[in-house]
């Protein structure tokens, strides 16, 4: 028997759709979610909050509280510090090789094989910075965007 979506299952998934197409992507994981699509799932839900973006800033938040009907707030500081766009760099003089920042990446910008130099492939990245503290030779440094 075909599943049938109701239609308040179809409002929930666009209001997913719309909330994800406001969040910047970054897929860091500072909101507490693992990633920009399961926060706005949560969110859609009324689980989470519309200030834990700190990526998106005050103005990602009033862009979500607008869509939500709700009161505006600013982020949350306490989650992190929002940044203007930024992208990694492998510092090619520096690499070993061991691929933990690969590992670190949510959206595989970085490319490389082991005991080879990695690099960033710049239009992926979104600057979530998570492959920073993954690199033990602090070869990876964030560049303005």
């Amino acid at each position: 028997m075909p599943s049938r979506i109701t239609n308040h299952e179809s409002r929930i998934t666009d209001l997913v759709e719309r909330l994800d197409r406001i969040l910047p992507q970054t897929q860091c994981g500072q909101c507490g979610y693992d990633g920009c699509r399961p926060y706005a799932e949560a969110m859609a839900r009324g689980d989470a909050d519309i200030d834990h973006c700190p990526p998106g800033g005050n103005a990602g938040a009033r862009a979500l509280a607008k869509l939500l009907h709700v009161p505006t707030k600013p982020y949350d500081r306490t989650r992190g510090t929002h940044k203007d766009a930024q992208v990694a760099v492998v510092i090619e003089a520096d690499c070993i090789g061991c691929t933990k920042c690969i590992q670190a990446c949510p959206v595989d910008a970085i490319v490389g094989a082991a005991r080879q130099m990695h690099v960033v492939i710049e239009p992926l990245c979104t600057g979530c910075e998570l492959c920073v503290p993954a690199c033990p030779v602090d070869c990876i440094v964030m560049l303005p965007g």
